[in-house]
């Protein structure tokens, strides 16, 4: 997958720019504040019919104008949802306040946005990604639900069903707080809808965790260089769980014994909604003991290892049709913070490996950029300044 045009108009900062993109490496330079960042959002934006930053589209919208339009050009497209084979495929989003935001491939507009999600994989590693060691358990269900929705259509109609369904009966329990027990037959009914999009999930979740789970460890240790025999000894080992109730118990049974707890709480205590990944090193928890390093190379390796993940089921669903269409775009913001040069050296190493696809990069230090560009002599370079790309 290649992203080899990028057309912008009144996004966020960027008044008006028009690029051309390399296959493999293109590197945004400037300091902080300057737009680099918003950049890479327009290219998320594309990928997932919604900014990473914000959910409310006119915030994207540049302050003053009132609209603005982001259009992509693809190559290396090999997907089910496309009638043959294409070499170039067109996305654009436009955005106007007060209306409803237009979305639409090769000029004809997606009946659902949800049908759009997958089509172009993408990952994006930024700062925020610290959210999964500090924040609670939302933020790391996100992280699996990010990865399975991008291959698997059917598992993202069960979340949004669930999660219907889960605010349904969530409503339920709230508004006979105080009146008393809501009726029996009622939430059976509620509770019999959550349990087979439920179990789906649990499914599903279980089968990425055990592929992905290889990934993870391996680029751990390329990063960290637990790999060097040199290093055995460090005890600097990343352990990482997926932890789910319906490991150990049915649904089913679990609502029916949990309603009248559920009612004193006024929210659902049993189900997928309460999923989590349990991050260590050895048998430490990550955020207790972890450096800001160590926290740094965890979250990393997570979604590298998301990267890496997602080319091998992207290659297998594809068959290789395509150079690069197995093969995620991949949005790596001000990564190198808080790392020392060593796992810097590493990380530049592994991504411009044959493993990765096409990358984007951020960084306000030009050293940084100098050392990767330097193996690869068709890679880009951009200067961001008050949101004019050069």
């Amino acid at each position: 997958m290649v992203l080899q045009e990028l057309n912008i108009l009144n996004y966020r900062n960027i008044r008006e720019a028009s690029l051309e993109f390399a296959p493999k490496l293109n590197c945004f330079v400037g300091l902080n504040g300057q737009g680099k960042t918003n950049v890479l959002d327009a290219i998320y934006l594309l990928s997932f019919a919604k900014s990473a930053f914000t959910s409310q589209d006119s915030l994207n919208i540049t302050h003053g104008e009132e609209m603005a339009f982001v259009q992509g050009v693809y190559s290396g497209l090999g997907d089910e949802r496309i009638s043959g084979l294409v070499e170039q495929m067109t996305i654009s989003c436009g955005i106007k306040r007060g209306q409803k935001k237009q979305f639409r491939r090769d000029k004809k507009d997606y009946p659902r946005l949800i049908d759009h999600i997958g089509l172009i994989p993408l990952v994006m590693i930024s700062p925020s990604d610290q959210q999964l060691i500090d924040e609670g358990s939302d933020e790391r269900r996100r992280f699996m639900d990010v990865v399975i929705c991008q291959l698997d259509r059917h598992y993202l109609d069960c979340l949004t069903k669930y999660n219907a369904l889960l605010k349904q009966r969530n409503a339920l329990l709230k508004q006979y707080a105080d009146a008393g027990f809501p009726p029996d037959d009622l939430l059976a009914v509620l509770e019999e809808q959550m349990i087979e999009p439920a179990e789906y999930i649990f499914k599903a979740r279980t089968e990425f965790f055990e592929d992905f789970k290889p990934f993870f460890e391996r680029v751990y240790q390329r990063i960290s260089g637990l790999e060097n025999p040199e290093n055995l000894d460090n005890p600097e080992v990343p352990v990482l769980r997926y932890v789910s109730q319906l490991q150990d118990r049915e649904l089913r049974e679990a609502f029916v014994r949990t309603r009248q707890r559920d009612l004193i709480l006024g929210w659902t205590s049993q189900g997928i909604h309460k999923d989590d990944l349990d991050m260590r090193l050895s048998e430490w928890p990550l955020k207790q003991v972890g450096s800001q390093g160590q926290q740094r190379t965890f979250v990393l390796a997570m979604k590298l290892a998301q990267a890496l993940y997602l080319s091998k089921e992207e290659s297998q669903k594809s068959k290789d049709r395509f150079a690069q269409s197995g093969k995620p775009i991949l949005l790596l913001d001000d990564i190198f913070d808080r790392l020392d040069s060593e796992r810097v050296e590493r990380i530049v190493e592994m991504v411009q490996g044959d493993e990765f696809g096409q990358i984007f990069i951020t960084d306000t230090d030009r050293q940084h950029l100098t050392e990767i560009l330097k193996p690869n002599e068709n890679a880009k370079i951009f200067h961001v300044e008050n949101g004019v790309i050069n």
